[in-house]
């Protein structure tokens, strides 16, 4: 009778532990099947969609409501950046994808898309005005640079891209604008006064105040959710040999974006602080809805310089953590309102080298 106790025992076991393992498999099956896109080491991403197929797309960022995505595009034949609207996919049923519209004139060059609160107008900069033309690519035999185009200017039109009004139009670079909340201030980036400065405006472009004044760059704004605060990157050289470097540089309209650090201060322009310290490229900055984490991207971990990946960091500069392990590009990362999905721009699963593609995943904190 044991014998027979213990053969059942035993019976019902290995049973047991078949079906375990079994199960397991079957999920681990599941995730993958789930989440193609996520590798194990991003535990933060989840269910992650690719919304864009081939060319360049990049600063894919939400509207206030989360139901509209502004983004930047050019096709994989070539051509210039140009800015296109998408509707957001559910997070909870996979839904046919509606193709970007094309809402910028189709002319000159492009960058920096953001949709108004109620989601009718957006706001773009473009050098159409200067030349319906692609401007000349940057001198690379100084280097790795950014081109700081002085044809740039910041445009406001309905989000199908009729009845465009021009809001700036003083001499030299105006990008880089991103817009308060609740749709009354505007936020960019300016040579105005000479140097890479940040300013605000109103949303008719009336008002404008300068928010920095040290030498050298600061740009890619953003509000907190609140309104309150704004962060930037920011490279302000300190030696006579770098300043002269900057400045011999922008004066031929370029930059370079080696040396980058997340910076903070308030609305008002008071109250600056550094928030990364590590001598990289930190750039695209955006903030948590909890208005006290960064989300941002850097090439700090890769010693060629040569990869971006997305962390996180708390606003003091603590509690820094990477998000995405992709051995290609991951950055320009924006969460939804509520914190519950991230969009971001990534060379992963391309079709083409050199392709660069926005993604939409759950977010789990």
């Amino acid at each position: 009778m044991r014998a027979v106790v213990r053969k059942s025992l035993s019976v019902t076991l290995f049973l047991a532990v078949a079906f375990a393992v079994l199960a397991g498999a079957q999920q681990l099956a599941l995730t993958k099947t789930e989440d193609p896109l996520v590798l194990p080491e991003e535990k933060h991403l989840r269910n992650i969609r690719q919304l864009t197929n081939g060319g360049e797309n990049a600063e894919a960022y939400f509207s206030a409501d989360d139901k509209w995505l502004s983004l930047q595009h050019t096709p994989a034949e070539g051509g210039c950046d140009q800015i296109y609207v998408m509707k957001v996919p559910s997070a909870t049923k996979q839904e046919k994808l509606e193709p970007p519209k094309l809402v910028s004139t189709g002319k000159g060059k492009t960058t920096c898309s953001y949709i108004f609160p109620g989601g009718r107008k957006i706001l773009y900069s473009s050098t159409h005005l200067g030349d319906a033309k692609c401007p000349p690519r940057p001198d690379y035999s100084r280097g790795y640079v950014w081109p700081i185009h002085d044809t740039f200017d910041i445009f406001i039109a309905d989000r199908d891209g009729s009845h465009l009004k021009q809001l700036t139009a003083s001499k030299g670079y105006d990008a880089e604008a991103t817009i308060r909340r609740d749709g009354k201030s505007i936020v960019f980036t300016s040579t105005r006064d000479g140097d890479l400065d940040i300013y605000t405006m109103d949303a008719k472009g009336k008002n404008i105040r300068r928010l920095t004044n040290e030498i050298g760059y600061d740009g890619g704004p953003f509000f907190s959710a609140d309104g309150k605060k704004i962060v930037y990157r920011a490279h302000h050289p300190s030696d006579a040999k770098e300043i002269a470097d900057y400045q011999a540089l922008l004066k031929d309209g370029l930059i370079r974006p080696t040396k980058l650090e997340i910076m903070v201060m308030n609305a008002d322009g008071s109250g600056k602080r550094q928030v990364t310290h590590n001598g990289k490229a930190n750039f695209a900055p955006f903030w948590h809805p909890d208005g006290k984490r960064i989300i941002f991207a850097s090439n700090m971990d890769d010693p060629r310089g040569r990869n971006f990946d997305i962390y996180m960091i708390n606003e003091d500069g603590t509690g820094q953590e990477r998000i995405t392990f992709s051995a290609d590009f991951d950055g320009f990362p924006m969460f939804s309102s509520d914190g519950k999905r991230l969009v971001f721009a990534s060379n992963r699963h391309s079709a083409k080298p050199g392709e660069t593609n926005v993604f939409i995943a759950d977010w789990v904190d």
